[in-house]
């Protein structure tokens, strides 16, 4: 659905060009989540719009879109496998929030040109 498109493989570029952001971090961390539970989180919360924005959805899209999620988490937990662990700051929370709705949008823009023509 969205990981084999273009726009996924730029979202995952523009995180890859933004991985500085979680290297050597020196900044106040004041909520305590991990990088990990802030991810999860984040893509919950928006898939959940996702879901509730498109009532049209069948069982079997939302699963779909379920699984979906799931492999972007496992994709993020790839790539920032020397983090996912370490306490979040409110630099990364942010990003992380950004992320999230480009992931959003791009289940957005699937479902409206794939699933509910």
């Amino acid at each position: 659905m969205v990981t084999d498109t273009d726009g996924y493989v730029h979202i995952i570029e523009y995180l890859t060009e933004h991985l500085s952001l979680f290297e050597n971090t020196t900044d106040q961390v004041t909520n305590g989540k991990t990088v990990m539970a802030a991810i999860e989180n984040e893509l919950s919360e928006q898939i959940i719009n996702v879901c509730s924005q498109n009532a049209a959805l069948s069982f079997n899209q939302r699963n779909t879109v379920i699984r979906e999620v799931d492999s972007i988490v496992y994709d993020l937990q790839e790539i920032l496998s020397g983090v996912v662990n370490n306490p979040v700051t409110d630099e990364q929370d942010m990003f992380i929030k950004e992320f999230a709705l480009l992931i959003k949008n791009l289940f957005d823009t699937e479902i409206h040109t794939h699933l509910l023509v």
